[in-house]
């Protein structure tokens, strides 16, 4: 970058990054014009929009994509998780591929629905039974309603900042976008108001549902005793409770569940759990998933066009038994917790308010120099510093998500590892004296 702030604001750093980011994409440019006279905002996604406009792709390959403007980019968006595999692992494709020989809309169940059903339990042992569907967001809102139907009860405890999906977005306290549950507000990490809030409405609390890293607030990993103390509360008060592993369960082979002991009565997946394409899952306890056995009495309807398509199912089975094995799922695990870990110690030895948050495969750059467990620990500054890291990030030819999120995939190497540290390292280079000045002033 070899840029001198000086002086210079972060709403200047950002407009210089910025005219630098519009000559080097005109093609990306004009794609982005063109899409908004079809689609509002020119996208069907909106976490995929940033300014001044974003990428538009052209093609992907293992851990590395080119927009259509013709640059190279190592990939750490990874899909917001759900790009595991990288784009192009060859045993995914043959499974697709397969898949779609043998026939696809079946309207029937098939054997391989089954055999993923099964590897999912096997690595999954808190989902004793299990229904597919088509999304993480999906997933959460089935666990949900099935939970309101299996207690009898109304209410949904969640946590501030957390996101369980387009219509299950409770930063800043909800979005008018959000299905109409009955739903009371805690605070994430703070294990006694939690408990407290628990007990005070214990006879129509039907679920706490909770994500073991809180993922769209920062990767910001839940206490072990803040799980615990959630499994204890629940139990007590006859609610269930949810873990939402849609992104978590790539922590390790049994997802964070497993490396906390904490067994919930109900558990969410999704993201890379489809081999790349879109699934998602729900389940839990044996006796909680009967209501959707359709020889009970008043069972349970479960509708879905998709939920059992072949070409996902194939494409996950492959994927858990051949590539993301149990072992696999644990190296991964300790290899890219050993990078966070040694990315936080580079910052450390240049004396620089930046961490690297979260676990393993996927964590959130920070700007400060306190320790963060909480969603209120994240200074506003902040964000506005990841919008700048995010630009010249891509200006270095490393790919992170705009709110600062980096996710690991399978396919990265060290040469991408090395891109990544690089690109930070100019980062910080560039701009230590304006990140030290901001957070010193929030002292």
């Amino acid at each position: 970058m070899g840029i001198s702030v000086g002086n210079l604001s972060i709403d200047a750093a950002l407009a210089s990054a910025h005219d630098r980011y519009i000559k080097r994409h005109p093609k990306s440019a004009a794609a982005y014009q063109a899409a908004r006279a079809v689609m509002p905002g020119g996208n069907t996604r909106s976490v995929l929009y940033f300014d001044p406009f974003p990428l538009t792709m052209a093609r992907g390959a293992g851990a590395e994509v080119w927009d259509i403007d013709g640059n190279r980019y190592c990939d750490f968006v990874g899909e917001f998780s759900a790009g595991l595999y990288g784009h192009t692992d060859p045993v995914i494709r043959a499974a697709i591929i397969e898949a779609l020989d043998g026939g696809i809309v079946m309207a029937a169940p098939t054997t391989i629905e089954e055999r993923l059903a099964t590897a999912i339990r096997d690595r999954f042992p808190s989902l004793e039974q299990l229904r597919f569907c088509n999304s993480g967001t999906e997933a959460n809102i089935l666990a949900l309603v099935t939970a309101i139907a299996f207690t009898g009860r109304r209410k949904i405890m969640v946590f501030r900042e957390a996101y369980h999906g387009g219509v299950l977005v409770f930063s800043g306290g909800g979005s008018p976008m959000n299905v109409p549950f009955d739903f009371l507000l805690g605070d994430y990490n703070d294990a006694p108001a939690a408990e407290r809030l628990i007990r005070a409405h214990a006879g129509s609390l039907a679920a706490v549902i909770v994500e073991p890293i809180l993922g769209a607030a920062g990767n910001i990993p839940g206490g072990v005793e803040f799980l615990r103390t959630l499994r204890r509360a629940t139990h007590d008060a006859g609610a269930l409770l949810i873990f939402d592993e849609v992104k978590t369960s790539r922590c390790g082979a049994g997802g964070v569940q497993a490396l906390h002991g904490v067994v919930p009565d109900m558990t969410t997946l999704g993201k890379y759990i489809g081999g790349g394409l879109p699934t998602g899952v729900f389940g839990g306890r044996a006796d909680i998933m009967g209501c959707f056995d359709p020889k009970g009495a008043k069972a349970l309807r479960h509708a879905g066009t998709f939920n059992n398509n072949v070409c996902s199912m194939a494409a996950g089975y492959a994927g858990l038994t051949k590539v993301f094995t149990r072992a696999r799922a644990d190296e991964f695990l300790r290899e890219q917790e050993a990078f966070r870990v040694e990315l936080n110690e580079k910052m450390i030895a240049l004396n620089v308010p930046v961490q690297f948050i979260g676990l393993g495969s996927m964590f959130t750059v920070h700007f400060s120099s306190r320790p963060i467990s909480h969603p209120k620990d994240i200074p506003a500054i902040s964000r506005r510093l990841a919008q700048l890291f995010h630009i010249e990030c891509i200006l270095s030819n490393v790919l992170v998500a705009s709110r600062g999120d980096i996710f690991m995939s399978l396919p990265v190497g060290p040469q991408h590892k090395a891109a990544l540290s690089e690109a930070i390292l100019r980062f910080v280079d560039s701009y230590g004296e304006l990140i030290r000045r901001e957070i010193a002033a929030l002292t």
